[in-house]
């Protein structure tokens, strides 16, 4: 089994029939002075990871706090329909995280976020996890946000250390982020009990300290990827959007795979896909350790990055976090 750590929320996304704020020419308010109509969708990118494994035929479950609102029950119902075990969701009366999203014209998406007080952000460390569990997959806001940040630490550092194999996606949302560089130097504590680190190539240059707009480019992620892999992961994947993904891996190997193309509606939930693709991949490869990682050839990495590629470009194919059923990438 495969668990998946982290917060589950709301995303209020611009209806399709609206013009996002973003849009050009439009303000807040739509031409006629109405406001873009929002529509709730289940979302939280270690939510979507889940739904995504499970949805791929992955026996996954999904440990965290829920709320016991009508958007937590939603939630909730998400989980079960994609067959994702729920047994490790802890529930609580206070509200859903809200997360605002804001759609631009290429597809990418902002957001902001209704996070005071909210159900997941009171998430406690479990007792060990089933004997059965294989993996942990962790990451986005709820390694932020405190308390629950620090329990979902200690559920990385325990579970690391007893021989789950352990991914990270930062997934950062520098508007959450009060001290960024205790953020950065947090960061890397993680990496020692890491066995893959997945980000995009915009967050590999924030947590290097850099910046499209200061300079840093691919030699800039490059030479931090390095650094990290220094320090624990046996391998690190980098999605650069349209550009494909690349893979580093702690023995000096570098491979890149294209991105899919496919008109793109919007990018919610497609990091997350690759997420839980990556682990899908991983696993029928027999590949869910340190060691079995480290002994990945090239064949197997291009396999495994097309694999999530042709995930994510589904996802992105249509509106809000939708990743696709195992049966949409069988062709």
């Amino acid at each position: 089994m495969i668990v998946v750590a982290g917060e589950a929320l709301i995303d209020l996304v611009p209806s399709p029939q609206e013009p996002s704020p973003s849009s050009p020419g439009v303000d807040v308010a739509t031409p006629d002075g109405r406001l873009p109509a929002l529509q709730p969708q289940r979302g939280g990118g270690p939510y979507n990871t889940a739904v995504a494994l499970g949805r791929l035929g992955s026996p996954a479950a999904f440990c965290s706090r829920v709320s016991t609102d009508a958007f937590g029950a939603a939630l909730l119902h998400g989980l079960h329909s994609s067959g994702v075990d729920t047994s490790l969701v802890q529930r609580g009366s206070e509200p859903t995280t809200l997360a605002v999203a804001d759609i631009s014209p290429d597809g990418s998406a902002g957001y902001g976020f209704y996070a005071d007080g909210t159900a997941d952000r009171l998430f406690t460390l479990p007792p060990a996890l089933p004997a059965t569990v294989r993996a942990l997959s962790l990451g986005t806001c709820s390694l932020v946000l405190e308390p629950g940040a620090s329990a979902y630490e200690a559920l990385l550092h325990r579970e690391a250390r007893r021989g789950v194999f352990t991914a990270l996606d930062p997934n950062i949302r520098a508007g959450l982020i009060a001290d960024p560089d205790a953020y950065r130097s947090r960061f890397r504590t993680w990496l020692p009990d890491l066995a893959l680190l997945k980000m995009s190539e915009e967050d590999a240059l924030w947590l290097a300290g850099a910046g499209a707009a200061a300079g840093g480019g691919w030699d800039t992620v490059t030479a931090a990827a390095e650094e990290w892999l220094g320090a624990g992961p046996a391998a690190i994947v980098l999605t650069r959007g349209g550009s494909g993904m690349t893979v580093l891996t702690r023995g000096g190997g570098e491979l890149t795979v294209p991105g899919e193309r496919v008109e793109v509606v919007d990018t919610i939930g497609a990091g997350d896909t690759v997420n839980a693709a990556l682990l899908h991949r991983l696993d029928a490869h027999d590949a869910l350790s340190y060691a079995a990682v480290t002994a990945l050839g090239d064949d197997d990495w291009r396999d495994i990055l097309r694999f999530a590629a042709r995930a994510a470009a589904v996802t992105c194919s249509r509106a809000g976090a939708e990743p696709p059923f195992a049966r949409e990438l069988a062709a």
